[in-house]
């Protein structure tokens, strides 16, 4: 008995007809996503004309719920419709940022950012322009034309590493009487007092909570501290929110109280961890085989602390005494975490434990639900 070329072709690769299928749906997909960037791009124009931000995270949730609940009814895993409509919109937001923004202050004079050659106030300025401003670059070679170039300014933007900050605040020339003053430096009450003293016009504190590695402001957020005239600096808040960012407003003491927990003392530890594990000198690679996504996401996220700026993490590090305070806190609950641990109280270990617990309350159940979702996304990475 002969068999037929299909036959034969079933046999030698049973899952040939239904990978060839696959390829069809891969193709239709790719079709659709490529039209759904174009309607992206059309949300963009439509968006900055309109004087709309990137982020409308109403609209982003009911729309994930609606698909969500229109997977369920085709049996399609809700967790996964999310999952890829979440990358689709990270991918929008990349492509709207380039359409342009409303300018919501027409007829500002230049803006002037100091340090505009670095990586975040290179950021900073090109998101400027796309918004309408004529911007202006003041850095180490331009002192000499300082004068020349904040003439007229109507925002003076200073981005430089932290240990300069309020030296290179008392160093600016005088700025017009309306212009305002800001600073993009993760401390804020050194360099809001200094900018008070130095402009006698409104002064507005800000720190972006994100690198200048980024793509998108979409779902990012920017500290501000207001200094002097909060009127006078709302254009540069909305512009910000404009651009996709949450804007949280924030004493300068309490921001720089925060920092310390959030950024000083975390930076702090990793450091640490790192050094910790470096001085045990074991297989980084048989190290990562052997981790589990949770585990391998921790060490990555160790890992990318030394693939940065050492000056600039020493800085914030030691941007306060009170940050070094905190750090001394945390070494002595540490030794007396060691303790309990070598004098094996298993009970006091877990009442700890509990209270600690108890402190998170409802974050911890909420904490352990968004970590599921990283973990996901971590193990398809992979």
């Amino acid at each position: 008995m002969s068999l037929s070329p299909t036959t034969i072709g079933v046999m030698e690769d049973p899952l040939a007809q239904l990978r060839s299928e696959i390829d069809e749906v891969d193709q239709a997909m790719l079709d659709l996503l490529g039209r759904r960037l174009e309607l992206v791009s059309q949300v963009g124009e439509v968006k900055g004309k309109h004087g709309l931000p990137i982020y409308a995270p109403d609209r982003e949730q009911a729309m994930i719920n609606a698909r969500r609940a229109q997977a369920t009814a085709k049996g399609i895993p809700p967790d996964l419709i999310e999952d890829v409509l979440r990358r689709c919109m990270r991918e929008a937001y990349v492509h709207e940022k380039n359409m342009g923004f409303t300018q919501q202050a027409p007829g500002l004079g230049p803006v002037v950012i100091v340090g505009g050659a670095g990586r975040m106030g290179a950021m900073f300025g090109r998101m400027l322009t796309l918004s309408g401003y004529v911007v202006r670059i003041l850095d180490r070679d331009d002192w000499d034309r300082a004068a020349d170039i904040v003439e007229g300014a109507g925002l003076v933007l200073v981005s430089v590493p932290i240990h300069q900050t309020e030296e290179i605040i008392k160093a600016l020339p005088s700025l017009p009487a309306d212009c305002l003053l800001a600073d993009l430096t993760s401390t804020k009450a050194g360099p809001v007092a200094a900018m008070l003293e130095a402009h006698a016009g409104p002064v507005l504190g800000l720190h972006p909570m994100f690198g200048p590695d980024l793509e998108s402001f979409a779902k990012q957020v920017v500290a501000a501290s207001v200094g002097r005239n909060p009127e006078s600096s709302e254009w540069l808040l909305e512009q910000i929110r404009l651009w996709g960012a949450r804007v949280h407003e924030v004493s300068a003491k309490d921001h720089d109280a925060e920092m310390g927990l959030i950024q000083a003392l975390r930076h702090f530890s990793t450091f640490a961890y790192g050094s910790h594990l470096a001085s045990e000198d074991r297989s980084l690679s048989e190290l990562l085989a052997l981790s589990s996504p949770i585990y391998r996401l921790e060490l990555i996220m160790v890992g990318r602390l030394f693939a940065q700026s050492p000056e600039l993490y020493f800085d914030i590090i030691t941007a306060s005494t009170d940050n070094l305070e905190l750090i001394e806190r945390y070494h002595q609950r540490f030794g007396r975490a060691i303790a309990l641990l070598k004098a094996g109280d298993s009970e006091a270990f877990i009442e700890r434990f509990s209270e600690i617990g108890e402190w998170f309350g409802s974050y911890a159940g909420r904490f352990l639900d968004e970590s599921r979702s990283l973990l996901a996304h971590a193990d398809s990475t992979r």
